[in-house]
């Protein structure tokens, strides 16, 4: 098979932002949109320049609403086709209006998920125009459009590089012109500069994730990282040799079964004062795990090409960060390997010594990933002294068991690191819930013959697991996000069809936009 370009192969989405006064009468008839969204308030009530648009169709528009019992809800909707003088063959009419307090803490209007309902709802549509003239008390109006066409992008987003016959994608991969009238289109441009970086970000993280494993080998994913010096990012590749010099004998024992030879990237953004501690992301990049020795069912094991989603989103992420050149110091770092039962694959009662030193005995080879993010996660303490540092990967079973799908698992040593995830979870939408650590559970992974064990028994898997990645962060302020849950086989939503959901770029670019850039 043919080596496969870096960038995603994905549904792409021209976006333009102008004056509502170009919707002033016939629709913009120099664009001729063959559908039109207009965003309703409280009662459905309509803007002024809405209501000189439908002006044609009123009567319509009012029977309709009736018949389809809208009041102007959030994410309510309903539709007129070939409605008369409007100059396109469909009105999309959207609600705004926030008629429930928002739950605990999460915006008031959710204009990305909003952006992603209304493109679920325009798959026929090859033109659109979004006319964004709705409730008064909605401000901000160009960040809302940007999140709205953000959305609009996220939704669009297909997987369909490795369909050979056009008649397999759908008329819907066709790309998509949206047109969003707002009265501020300039706010609405310069938002959507950050905007476009995030999408590009989540898109890369959601295509990493999807594609197979005999193509995204630990090489090749390391490959598509060193793309990012394109956008001023420092690439650095270490590869077997390196790491055994290193003494990262963690990370190479779970490695050491496969064709494929293990890599561990570093990648450097250099957004603000070298004098500035850098803040550092950790991925577990496992690019498939069969499960060694300790084999896993054959059952579902496919699914395991994913079990890389925590290195996928430290490069989707890094993407955007350089993309809308964050100012800020960023260190990424994402530990690749594949875990396959060769004659030359670890055993269970192996004994391996990471690159702090420390042993750590073998129970189970199927637990994997936190021997990778060990040895990764003390390297970048080590070395880059950072004032955080975030780890993620699809590390337990057992946190499906405790939070289904919906949230993340967060463990952390840092109250202040905990509660600023968790604020920027709800914002986005990329919701976290925070776990209990403690001695008792670290008593768990103690072993009789090493420093500790790789498994700590049936019980508290999440919480064993966490426990000893904690054993390498020597202090430093840390997170762990268990993200088996969220990253891969992740439910389909307003924002996301795709297999690879990208979980955790939106998250972690609004923790570092909020808190952490001068």
């Amino acid at each position: 098979m043919a080596r496969p370009s870096v960038s995603a192969s994905v549904k792409r989405v021209s976006i333009e932002f102008v004056s509502l006064a170009a919707v002033n009468g016939r629709a913009a008839a120099k664009n001729h949109p063959d559908t039109i969204v207009i965003l309703a308030g409280e009662k459905g009530s309509y803007g002024q320049q809405t209501t000189k648009l439908i002006k044609s169709c009123a009567s319509a528009v009012a029977k309709a609403a009736a018949y389809a019992k809208f009041k102007g809800t959030f994410g309510a909707s309903f539709d007129l086709f070939a409605p008369q003088g409007l100059g396109a063959d469909r009105l999309l009419v959207v609600g705004t209006h926030q008629d429930k307090p928002p739950y605990n803490g999460a915006p008031a209007h959710d204009f990305v998920g909003l952006g992603g309902a209304i493109m679920g709802k325009l798959s026929s549509s090859q033109h659109a125009q979004i006319v964004f003239d709705a409730d008064k008390d909605i401000k901000d109006i160009g960040l809302h459009c940007a999140e709205l066409a953000l959305g609009c992008e996220l939704r669009a987003y297909e997987f369909n590089q490795y369909k050979s016959k056009k008649s397999d994608m759908g008329k819907a991969s066709s790309p998509k012109k949206i047109i969003i009238a707002s009265s501020d289109p300039e706010g609405a441009r310069k938002a959507y500069k950050t905007h476009a970086a995030i999408s590009e970000g989540v898109a890369l993280a959601r295509t990493l994730v999807n594609e197979p494993p005999n193509i995204l080998t630990p090489d090749e994913f390391a490959r598509r990282a060193k793309a990012l010096t394109k956008l001023g990012v420092e690439v650095k590749v270490l590869d077997v040799p390196a790491m055994q010099k290193l003494g990262m004998g963690a990370l190479l024992g779970v490695g050491q079964g496969s064709a494929h030879p293990s890599r561990c990237v570093i990648m450097r953004w250099n957004g603000t004062k070298a004098s500035v501690k850098p803040v550092a992301f950790i991925g577990k990049g496992v690019t498939f795990d069969t499960g060694g020795i300790s084999i896993k069912p054959a059952a579902g094991m496919e699914d395991m090409k994913g079990d890389m989603a925590g290195a996928a989103c430290v490069v989707g992420l890094m993407h955007a960060l350089a993309s809308r050149k964050a100012k800020t110091n960023v260190i990424g770092a994402i530990g690749l390997v594949e875990n396959m039962p060769d004659g030359k694959a670890q055993r269970p009662g192996d004994i391996v010594t990471t690159l702090s030193g420390q042993t750590i005995e073998i129970i189970n080879t199927d637990a994997e990933g936190r021997l990778v993010l060990a040895d990764v996660l003390w390297y970048v303490q080590q070395q880059y002294k950072p004032s955080f540092m975030i780890n993620l990967a699809t590390l337990t079973g057992a946190i499906l068991i405790a939070l289904g799908q919906e949230y993340a698992g967060l463990f952390s040593n840092n109250d202040e690191l905990s509660s600023r995830l968790t604020e920027v979870g709800l914002a986005t939408g990329e919701k976290v819930w925070r776990m209990p650590m403690g001695p008792a559970f670290d008593k768990m992974i103690d072993s009789k013959f090493a420093d500790m064990k790789n498994t700590g028994g049936r019980y508290g898997g999440s919480i064993t697991a966490a426990q000893l990645l904690q054993r390498f962060v020597n202090n430093v302020p840390w997170a762990h996000l268990d993200i088996a849950g969220t990253a891969m086989s992740s439910p389909a939503s307003d924002i996301n069809q795709s297999w690879g959901s990208g979980w955790g770029v939106r998250l972690l670019d609004r923790l570092i936009a909020t808190y952490y850039e001068k």
